[in-house]
């Protein structure tokens, strides 16, 4: 049965996508991805918003930052084996998970971690 995701690209367009797996669909192909999988209830991950929003705004065309509710998919939890939300995993543009982190995370530490992956 496929499900539906809301993914957020960096670019800030709104793209459902049609989803058999997780991995499919995460991380975005040929491309350094951070991916925060948490829901639009959790205090932690009302947090990540604004976050995630400025970064998707300072790595436009550079690297993707994609949004996952659990509560819509709960799939990508077990697919990314994830005991907490809200979890971010970076990616390299081969698609290699390379860091993960559990909580909020601010965007200095989050920019650092993308900036590192594209090399800068």
């Amino acid at each position: 049965m496929k499900k539906q995701i809301i993914i957020w690209l960096l670019a800030g367009i709104f793209l459902s996508a049609s989803l058999t797996a997780a991995a499919g669909t995460i991380p975005v192909k040929d491309t350094v991805t951070m991916a925060d999988i948490g829901s639009t209830t959790c205090i932690p991950c009302k947090m990540m918003n604004p976050v995630l929003k400025n970064l998707r705004a300072a790595y436009a065309g550079r690297a993707a930052v994609i949004f996952v509710d659990i509560h819509k998919d709960r799939s990508v939890a077990r697919e990314f084996g994830l005991r907490a939300i809200p979890t971010q995993i970076f990616f390299d543009k081969n698609g290699k998970e390379q860091w993960r982190h559990v909580g909020f995370l601010d965007q200095k530490s989050a920019a650092a971690k993308l900036d590192d992956l594209l090399g800068n």
